[in-house]
């Protein structure tokens, strides 16, 4: 039920698939032995924990209850990257494809709450998760593009 006159559903998919990553990079940092890239996916971790805790007062005032689900697609991808990850010979390589692809999500799912009509400060706080989601896409692009 909602609390609001605006609909914040892409806002709280948003949310599904940045707890997805979360989940997904704190997998995958377990799974590489690389401490750069240990040290990248921590940061792309903290800045999703970020954005999530920066996003959930509004889905808070608007349902009554944080928003704690993951997306299945985020999942889903998460699964196949472990069996690939097992048949591959470049295991980092595997994974920070599949992440750039979660990456790639995230952007969607950000561009399409940005369509919404919301409210001015949620509309602020998407900007700003905006431009601080494509660095963390275009840092997965370029180690993508390195480890290929």
């Amino acid at each position: 039920m909602s609390n609001s006159d605006f609909n914040l559903k892409p806002v709280a998919e948003l949310i599904k698939v940045l707890n997805g990553g979360i989940e997904f990079y704190l997998d995958a940092k377990k799974k590489v032995d690389n401490l750069e890239l240990e040290r990248i996916f921590e940061m792309n971790v903290l800045e999703k924990t970020k954005a999530v805790s920066a996003l959930q007062p509004f889905i808070v005032a608007d349902k009554g209850d944080v928003e704690d689900d993951n997306a299945f697609s985020v999942e889903l991808r998460e699964t196949y990257t472990k069996v690939i990850a097992l048949i591959s010979t470049d295991k980092e390589h595997t994974y920070i494809s599949q992440l750039e692809e979660v990456e790639d999500k995230v952007l969607e799912k950000v561009d399409a709450a940005l369509e919404q009509t919301l409210p001015q400060d949620c509309q602020r706080v998407l900007r700003e998760i905006r431009m601080t989601m494509q660095a963390c896409h275009d840092e997965m692009k370029t180690l993508q593009d390195i480890t290929a």
